[in-house]
């Protein structure tokens, strides 16, 4: 399949979730979103009404990541928190699962958290995605957790938070795809740093790319296509 630099544009989440990010940071972040036309800004929930403003008008969306980047908090917080950032002006809410109740294999819970938060999202009419953490999971663990999305259908899987001991492989996206229903994108983010590292995740089955090297990884897709004199890239 052809992409070419805007379609590949569209498919990327624009990073910036470090705790020491300044104003001038996250004003940078969403002047290189609206500049090279990128799907979302993905900012911890307390800057969703910065940018917000900073986006005002704009195709590009603000993402809160929820209960970043561990996950553990309760419930009602997640779901206050989501819903505290929906209403500063978050369009995409990406929230981390609680890897201690999947440890526990206590599924139930794991289900009626992504219920309730997938619930605030459809309300809201913003995608949802739901960030399993990869790295810190067996396969069992990460099969279970696609069946789950697969009852509830939140918009998006997500391969990490990008924050722990690794990030998106080929292989989890890959894994991911094949057991969550058709209805669940799959969202790779962690460790995406080269157009060559974007390529293969979007391969394996992703459909959103979370990365804080946007910038320069659209620079490199533009200057492979202007050597080659076409203006797409092939999947």
């Amino acid at each position: 399949m052809r992409y070419t630099l805007s379609d590949l544009a569209l498919m990327v989440d624009h990073t910036n979730l470090h705790a020491d990010a300044t104003e001038g940071d996250l004003r940078r972040l969403c002047d290189e979103a609206l500049g090279h036309g990128f799907r979302m800004v993905a900012v911890n929930s307390v800057q969703s009404r910065l940018c917000a403003g900073l986006l005002a008008g704009s195709d590009v969306h603000v993402g809160a990541a929820i209960s970043f980047p561990l996950g553990q908090t309760s419930v009602a917080t997640k779901v206050f928190e989501t819903r505290d950032a929906i209403e500063n002006g978050a369009n995409e809410i990406d929230y981390v699962v609680n890897l201690t109740e999947v440890k526990a294999g206590n599924w139930g819970y794991v289900a009626d958290e992504m219920v309730r938060i997938v619930e605030v999202c459809r309300e809201a009419r913003v995608p949802s995605k739901v960030i399993f953490e990869n790295c810190l999971l067996t396969q069992d663990e990460k099969i279970r957790l696609c069946e789950v999305a697969s009852e509830v259908l939140p918009t998006f899987v997500k391969t990490s938070t990008g924050f722990s001991t690794g990030g998106a492989t080929v292989e989890d996206v890959r894994l991911m795809r094949g057991h969550v229903d058709a209805r669940v994108k799959v969202k790779a983010a962690g460790g995406i740093r080269t157009a060559d590292d974007f390529l293969a995740m979007v391969a394996a089955g992703a459909e959103r790319i979370g990365c804080s090297a946007s910038v320069s990884i659209m620079e490199e897709f533009a200057a492979r296509m202007e050597r080659a004199g076409v203006d797409y890239v092939e999947i």
